[in-house]
């Protein structure tokens, strides 16, 4: 009986991950990457936000003799909020700075995605209170691609 669930818990485990999907939010965007980019990154700046850094994956793939389609990565955030939190809860620094992925899919479509901030609160063991500022990154995008 013992070899049988377990057999059956093993069968079942990637099914359970693969439900759960790649827990990220994605917005569309009517412009380029590196456009999309430089939107956020403006709106960011102006509401006091920090770049950390911007990676222009693609681009990296093209220096390495590889093609990829256009894909960077904005890593932002606001320390006076972010340190507090990873006080509170270490393994929160892994996901902070906090980073917003902006790709163009195989069909052509811009898409800015981030951590979905649920998960990142299930992930983390975060309170209601703990999580609300990582929720403010949708609303970052928002603004910058109206």
């Amino acid at each position: 009986m013992p070899r049988i669930f377990l057999l059956f818990v093993l069968l079942l485990a990637p099914l359970a991950a693969a439900a759960s999907g790649p827990r990220i939010v994605a917005t569309p965007s009517a412009h380029s990457v590196a456009d999309t980019v430089s939107k956020i990154e403006a709106t960011a700046k102006a509401r006091g936000l920090t770049i950390f850094a911007r990676v222009d994956h693609s681009g990296e793939a093209k220096a390495a003799g590889l093609d990829m389609p256009p894909t960077q990565l904005l890593v932002l955030g606001n320390p006076k909020a972010g340190t507090p939190l990873m006080l509170a809860k270490p393994s929160l620094a892994i996901d902070l700075p906090l980073k917003i992925l902006v790709w163009q899919d195989a069909a052509g479509k811009v898409w800015a995605g981030y951590n979905d901030p649920a998960f990142l609160k299930e992930r983390h063991g975060l309170t209601d209170e703990q999580a609300k500022p990582l929720g403010a990154v949708g609303g970052l995008i928002e603004a910058a691609l109206k």
